[in-house]
């Protein structure tokens, strides 16, 4: 995956042969992406080797005014009146085709992980992993948490992204206690690296009963999830303390005396360095965030953020950085948190959004391309698996819009990428709010934009 961060033309033709391949199974069997939906891994990219362009051949550009013309009936039949703002660029020039309320800013939801996923990228760089050390300070042995959002306790063979285990860290540790004459040790947890609150301004005291996020630690294992492979379920009341016992678990099956229970610690500085692993590279786990919408991925990414960029590893620091890298980026008017659009204080504009899209697709910026390659596809992967069926009302988006997904109590958001009929690649932000905002009726509009030959 490093070296695909200066491969651009490779993701851009991947991306292609994605849409084009669903686009004519559609033609030959109108149910076939519905009945297969691919779990939530990124499209392979790796053997992609030609440029394409942003529009297929003989894509001319959008008539601003036919396209209006062509959204009026659906946006009217929404039911979401005022509510709604949304903005549509050409792609491959950058320039607005259609602008309703763009520069209003509204409560961005889950579509806030964009501008997550472009800043990490750009302030940290998709090749920066995630370290989680062990050090040793005297006989007490400290598992240092360094804020990797998908380190687990094993993980099954062929997993994707990788990522790094404590069952690895005990081997590699306790080989290293081995050659340095150790076989008992106490244990501590150091879980500092994050100052401040764990939960986020705006946030609801349910996010966390109800499974949408963990408590934000530098130390945690799978999500702070009791059960990993149970998305929404509950989470553990201590995260890095439930790290520090499976650590300990592990390092006794490979034989080494753990004496007692762990204790929280700080590494001083100067520990003796014994062992490390580390996450996916960032890329991946942006991929991985998009996809899934994964809530802690995407409050340690802004973390990283912070740290490529001078600022503390908290929320207060982490909206400070990527707001900063925003404005870098020329993406301006974005209030910021949370990096995972859970806080009901964001605001972004569908303007901001587009323009975050179209900073992912510069050339110029290839290290950018995965807020691309990370998006759901309609009716195929990620949060959209299971949107853009035939009985939705939006099957003409299906393989063609590929966007992430918002929702919180009465906001809906979407915002992405959509091939219209005349193959013409058009970046968009769709946001609603009120009783009736709904993530079907955004679906219908980015489907209205597809099945458009406004040319």
């Amino acid at each position: 995956m490093a070296e695909l961060g200066t491969k651009r033309s490779g993701v851009l033709l991947a991306l292609a042969m994605l849409t084009i391949f669903v686009l004519v199974a559609g033609f030959v069997a109108a149910d076939l992406v519905g009945s297969r939906p691919l779990p939530a891994v990124p499209y392979p990219v790796a053997h992609a080797q030609q440029e394409t362009a942003a529009h297929l051949p003989g894509a001319d550009p959008v008539d601003p005014g036919r396209l209006a013309d062509h959204l009026d009936d659906p946006m009217s039949d929404s039911g979401l009146g005022e509510g709604l703002s949304a903005y549509v660029a050409d792609a491959a020039t950058g320039e607005g085709v259609f602008d309703r309320d763009a520069d209003r800013g509204a409560v961005p939801a889950s579509t806030t992980k964009i501008a997550t996923a472009l800043t990490v990228l750009e302030a940290a760089g998709p090749d920066r992993r995630i370290a989680t050390d062990a050090v040793l300070d005297g006989e007490r042995l400290i598992l240092v948490g360094g804020g990797d959002p998908t380190l687990t306790r094993d993980a099954d063979p062929g997993t994707y992204p990788e990522p790094a285990t404590l069952d690895r860290l005990a081997e590699s540790t306790a080989r290293a206690l081995e050659d340095r004459g150790v076989d008992a040790v106490d244990l501590g947890y150091d879980d500092t690296l994050y100052p401040g609150s764990a939960t986020g301004p705006g946030w609801k005291d349910n996010y966390v009963w109800e499974g949408s996020v963990a408590p934000v630690h530098a130390l945690m294992i799978d999500g702070g999830r009791e059960d990993r492979n149970d998305k929404y379920g509950d989470r553990v009341d201590d995260p890095p303390r439930t790290a520090a016992d499976a650590f300990a678990d592990a390092l006794r099956e490979e034989g080494v005396e753990v004496r007692g229970g762990p204790e929280p610690a700080t590494a001083p500085d100067g520990a003796d360095p014994v062992a490390s692993v580390s996450s996916p590279p960032v890329s991946a786990l942006v991929e991985h965030m998009l996809l899934a919408s994964e809530n802690n991925v995407a409050e340690a990414l802004a973390r990283q953020t912070a740290i490529a960029e001078g600022e503390e590893p908290s929320f207060q620091g982490g909206s400070r950085a990527m707001t900063d890298v925003l404005d870098r980026l020329g993406v301006g008017g974005v209030q910021l948190a949370d990096a995972s659009g859970l806080s009901v204080d964001n605001r972004i504009s569908p303007h901001a959004l587009a323009d975050m899209l179209l900073a992912a697709s510069d050339p110029e910026r290839p290290d950018l391309s995965y807020v691309l390659s990370g998006l759901p596809t309609g009716n195929f992967s990620g949060t959209l698996a299971g949107r853009y069926g035939d009985s939705s009302g939006a099957a003409a988006g299906a393989g063609v819009v590929r966007a992430k997904t918002g929702t919180l109590s009465g906001v809906s958001t979407l915002a992405g990428t959509v091939y219209d009929a005349d193959g013409r690649l058009l970046v968009f932000a769709f946001m609603s709010s009120g009783d009736a905002a709904s993530g079907s009726s955004l679906d219908e509009l980015a489907a209205a934009v597809a099945s458009c030959g406004c040319s």
